[in-house]
């Protein structure tokens, strides 16, 4: 796929409408849909715990703080940790999950490329596959694995996917989690088409979140589907800081998102 610029976010919110079009939206515009919200929840990525010279521990502890006092402010109905929870040593699944566990909503996770563990390993700590699906009334959650105990760099698997999508077509929404991007958008992304021209035949795919890339933090726009990052939580690069993103689903079926920095608010979009 082409490159494509990413949209430059300067306003308070985003919203991403079912047209595909986005908007930007002020910090009080934003506060005119919070009344409209059916499901809310987290997006975190890159935790990388047990990364040598970083300050693993306080970087997730930091992070899990403020998504709970966010959730106190307005409940989640989940959070996701996309990919990368750990950094290569499997001896450190555990122990995150552990500080994962102090989140005050369910939380689900993926498996990234420094997430270098076996299925039993995973499931064991986890107590889920690589792939699989969770519901929240009328939408899905899928997420996907995108990498292997060696860390490389893969495609989900396109048989699985599409035999979960094909079994939520009457699903009113489709959330899609998967750690690496599928489009040489960024230097570590990688080039998948058949992964694009499967998402294509399903117009109930509401988004796709990718972590991966620390440094990017906006949206990028495949026709009206968005692709949306969400900077990083630890590590020993990326943005300027460490946050996650924030999601609502409106009743109307557009989609508010913003990040937090990891305490304000940050390019708000709607769509």
């Amino acid at each position: 796929m082409k490159r494509r610029k990413f949209i430059e976010q300067l306003a308070f919110g985003s919203l991403i409408l079912t047209s595909g079009h986005v908007f930007a939206l002020s910090e009080k515009q934003v506060d005119l849909y919070a009344k409209q919200v059916v499901l809310r929840f987290a997006v975190a990525s890159d935790v990388h715990y047990g990364q040598p010279e970083t300050n693993y521990q306080l970087m997730l502890d930091q992070v899990i703080k403020q998504i709970n006092i966010e959730h106190q402010k307005a409940a989640f109905h989940f959070c996701v940790m996309n990919g990368d929870i750990i950094h290569n040593d499997p001896q450190f699944l555990l122990p995150a999950k552990q500080h994962l566990s102090t989140l005050d909503m369910p939380f689900h996770v993926t498996r990234g490329n420094h997430d270098m563990v076996t299925l039993a390993t995973w499931q064991s700590v986890f107590g889920v596959d690589f792939n699989y699906q969770v519901d929240y009334a009328d939408t899905a959650v899928i997420l996907v694995d995108s990498s292997n105990e060696k860390g490389e760099y893969l495609s989900p698997s396109l048989d699985w996917l599409k035999q979960k999508l094909d079994a939520n077509r009457d699903k009113k929404n489709i959330l899609l989690f998967v750690h690496i991007p599928q489009a040489k958008w960024t230097k570590n992304g990688i080039e998948t088409p058949a992964f694009f021209q499967l998402l294509s035949q399903y117009p109930n795919i509401k988004s796709v979140f990718h972590g991966h890339e620390h440094d990017q933090d906006g949206v990028q726009m495949v026709g009206k589907l968005p692709f949306l990052f969400d900077s990083h939580v630890g590590g020993n690069w990326g943005t300027t800081y460490k946050g996650f993103r924030i999601c609502e689903l409106l009743q109307d079926g557009s989609m508010l998102t913003y990040m937090m920095n990891p305490n304000k608010k940050l390019n708000e979009l709607i769509f």
